[in-house]
């Protein structure tokens, strides 16, 4: 827990933390487990397949959450969570009042501990987390992004056992 600390401190006081270009939250379930985050996005710069009327591009997510495990086979445990990803995103190029999107990401997770409850464990504090998703941004300027997620998290059989997770997931941000 110590160095998930550390490395969250290091990361929001290194000089990209002041660039934030927006701030999410996040609620879901799967497995017996409910979850929920704080996340912080920073924007590409970069887009791709702009001749039409959608593009390519992304930004990066850095989260902080607690999973809370409610198995009825008992030992049920509260999980810290700290990742970060690259996420693609596929959306309008010139939206109207509400800019629809699709979106895609790999990225990585340390989790402590790393069992949630008597029947799945993680096998280690490093893990894979991907998604895919779709949403809707609205409001003045897009603000507001409301989006599901669904995500699986594993350490991809780098260490015994392997049993991952699965999370249906509604994600609500802000876009400053």
């Amino acid at each position: 827990m110590k160095k998930i600390s550390l490395l969250l401190g290091v990361f929001l006081y290194s000089a990209q933390a002041s660039a934030v270009d927006g701030m999410s939250l996040e609620f879901g379930n799967g497995n017996a487990t409910d979850m929920a985050r704080l996340g912080v996005n920073w924007d590409w710069q970069k887009q791709w397949f702009t001749g039409g009327d959608w593009l390519l591009t992304g930004f990066w997510e850095a989260t902080l959450g607690g999973w809370h495990g409610h198995s009825a086979k008992g030992n049920n445990q509260n999980i810290t969570d700290l990742g970060i990803s690259p996420v693609f995103r596929f959306q309008q190029k010139n939206p109207g009042a509400c800019a629809p999107y699709l979106e895609a990401a790999i990225g990585f997770h340390l989790i402590s501990p790393t069992f949630i409850n008597a029947d799945r464990k993680f096998g280690s504090s490093f893990e894979f987390g991907d998604h895919a998703g779709a949403g809707i941004r609205f409001g003045d300027h897009q603000r507001f992004d409301l989006g599901y997620r669904f995500q699986h998290l594993s350490n991809g059989s780098i260490k015994k056992p392997n049993q991952g997770i699965n999370f249906n997931q509604i994600r609500l941000a802000y876009h400053f």
